[in-house]
C-alpha cells in the first residue's frame, strides 16, 4: 500500500494500522474509507453554511455566518486560534483538516424548509460541500438533515431547539450540539414555580412549525407537573408580523401569565405587541400578569429594547458566562475575544453554537483520520470535551444530542450598555435536564445507519 493510499483511508480493512499491525478504534475501522460523497481529491476541503439570511430569524443567520467564517479561518491557522486554544481535544493543528485548507459556500433558507433544502443541495451537488451546516428553525433543520442522510454528508445543525431535531426526526449523520425544548422546560420550571408560585393560569401563544410545537407542548407539562394550568394554546404563523389579534382575547381569557412560544423577530413583534395592551401592567386572579418567553438571546433582547426588562427565558450559552460563572465554561472568553477584534460586538448563543459544530466536525474527521462520514459519526458517538464554552458536554450515542448546562436568564432591568441586555438567574445542571432517549417526548423515529453516500 503506497503512503498516498495511507494518508486517504488511514487503514487496512482488516482494521490494523498500515505496516504497524496495530488495532485502532472502532470508527477508524469503518468498513470503507473511500467512495463517499464528495471525498476530497485535491489540497482543500469545501464546507456548506445554510443560515437564514431573509425571513424572521435573519438576525441568528446573520451571526451563525459570522462564527463560522471565523471558525474557518481558525482552522486554517488565522487569528488568535479562539477556542482551539481551550477545546480539550488536541486533535486539530491549525492547518486546516486533515492538512487541507478549509473553505466554504454559503446559501440562503430564507427560514422556509423548501428554500433550504434547494440551497443545501446545490451546495452538495455542485459546490461538493462534504458537510452542511446552519439554520435557525428547526423546521429547517428537520428538512436539511433528511436531506443530508439522504445525500450520504454530515449535518452539524445550527439553532434548532425542537425536540423532534433529535427525537422522531434524528439521523444517523446529523448532530446537534443545541439544547432542546425539553431542557428548556427542564430549567425553567423550578426558577417559575419560585418567581411567580405555583397558582397560576397560562396563556400560550405558539409558532405553527414544529419548534413551537415541541416547546409549547415542554413547557406545558413542566408546568403544570408543578400546578399551573394552561387556559389556551394558540398557532399563529411563522409569516406573522402583527400579533394584536392574537394579544386582544388573552385579556378576558383569565390567564395570568403569557408564555410565547416566539423566536426571533416573530418574538420581539409578540411581546412589543403584549406591552403596548398593556398586559405588563394588569393584575388578574390576584396577581401581577407575568409574560415568559421560554427561549431567546441577546439579539432578541436588543430587538425588543426595553419591552425584554425582568422577562424570564433560556439560552444555550451566554457571553458573559466565564466572567459570571467562573472556568467550568472555559472558551467563552476566548471565543468573545476573537469574535469581538473580528467583528466589534460579543457573539450570540447562535454564533457559539455553530462555531462549536464546526469545530467538532473538523476535530471529528482529524481524529476519524477520514472525511467518511460514517468513520466522522462513530468519532463523534459518545464523544465527552469540553473548552467549547459549555463546560463538560457530551455527544450522546443514541440520538445525537449534546447534553450540558443549561442557562435560565431574564431581561436586565438595568442594562449596563447595549449587549448586557440579558443577566443569568441560574445555571442548570446537565442532569437536571437529562432524560431517557425513549422519552415518550422523543420516541417514534429511529436514527438508523449511517449513510456514506456515493
Amino acid at each position: 500500500m503506497s503512503k498516498t493510499d495511507v494518508t486517504r483511508r488511514g487503514v487496512l480493512k482488516t482494521g490494523a494500522v498500515a505496516g504497524t499491525g496495530l488495532l485502532l478504534p472502532t470508527y477508524l475501522r469503518a468498513a470503507s474509507h473511500e467512495g463517499f460523497t464528495n471525498a476530497p481529491t485535491g489540497d482543500t476541503v469545501t464546507l456548506g453554511f445554510n443560515v437564514p439570511q431573509t425571513g424572521p430569524y435573519a438576525d441568528e443567520g446573520a451571526d451563525e455566518l459570522r462564527a463560522f467564517e471565523l471558525a474557518v479561518e481558525h482552522l486554517n491557522g488565522g487569528g488568535d486560534g479562539g477556542m482551539l486554544q481551550t477545546f480539550s481535544s488536541k486533535a486539530l493543528e491549525g492547518n486546516g483538516i486533515m492538512g487541507k485548507k478549509v473553505q466554504y459556500v454559503t446559501g440562503d433558507t430564507q427560514t422556509k424548509s423548501d428554500a433550504a433544502r434547494a440551497s443545501a443541495k446545490s451546495m452538495i451537488e455542485k459546490d461538493g460541500a462534504i458537510m452542511i451546516s446552519g439554520g435557525s428553525s428547526s423546521g429547517v433543520a428537520v428538512a436539511v438533515q433528511g436531506l443530508c442522510q439522504e445525500a450520504g454528508v454530515i449535518f452539524m445543525a445550527g439553532l434548532t431547539h425542537s425536540n423532534d431535531t433529535t427525537g422522531k426526526d434524528k439521523k444517523a449523520n446529523g448532530f446537534r450540539h443545541f439544547f432542546n425544548a425539553y431542557m428548556s422546560a427542564a430549567a425553567l420550571a423550578p426558577v417559575l414555580n419560585k418567581l411567580y408560585g405555583s397558582d397560576r393560569r397560562a396563556y400560550h401563544l405558539t409558532a405553527d412549525y414544529t419548534w413551537g410545537w415541541t416547546q409549547q407542548e415542554s413547557i406545558q407539562a413542566a408546568t403544570e407537573a408543578m400546578g399551573w394550568q394552561t387556559v389556551n394554546n394558540v398557532l399563529t404563523p411563522l409569516a406573522a408580523t402583527d400579533f394584536s389579534s392574537y394579544i386582544a382575547p388573552v385579556l378576558n381569557s383569565g390567564a395570568d401569565v403569557l408564555v410565547l412560544n416566539h423566536y426571533g423577530g416573530n418574538m420581539i413583534n409578540s411581546l412589543t405587541a403584549a406591552v403596548q395592551f398593556g398586559l405588563r401592567e394588569k393584575q388578574v386572579n390576584g396577581k401581577n400578569f407575568e409574560i415568559v418567553v421560554p427561549l431567546y438571546s441577546e439579539l432578541m433582547a436588543k430587538g425588543a429594547g426595553a419591552n425584554i426588562k425582568g422577562i424570564v427565558g433560556s439560552q444555550n450559552w451566554d457571553w458573559k458566562l466565564e466572567n459570571q460563572m467562573g472556568a467550568r465554561y472555559s472558551g467563552t472568553n476566548a471565543f468573545v475575544k476573537s469574535f469581538g477584534e473580528k467583528y466589534g460586538f460579543p457573539p450570540s448563543q447562535a454564533a457559539q453554537t455553530c462555531y462549536a459544530q464546526t469545530i467538532l466536525y473538523a476535530d471529528a474527521v482529524a481524529r476519524a483520520g477520514s472525511f467518511n462520514p460514517c468513520a466522522v459519526a462513530e468519532a463523534l458517538e459518545g464523544f465527552e470535551f469540553d473548552g467549547l464554552g459549555n463546560g463538560p458536554t457530551s455527544y450522546r450515542k443514541d440520538d445525537h444530542q449534546c447534553f450540558k448546562d443549561v442557562l435560565v436568564v431574564r431581561g436586565a432591568e438595568n442594562p449596563a450598555n447595549e449587549y448586557e441586555l440579558v443577566e443569568i438567574v441560574e445555571v442548570t445542571p446537565t442532569e437536571q435536564v437529562s432524560y431517557d432517549p425513549e422519552h415518550p417526548m422523543f420516541a417514534g423515529g429511529a436514527l438508523g445507519t449511517c449513510n456514506p453516500g456515493a
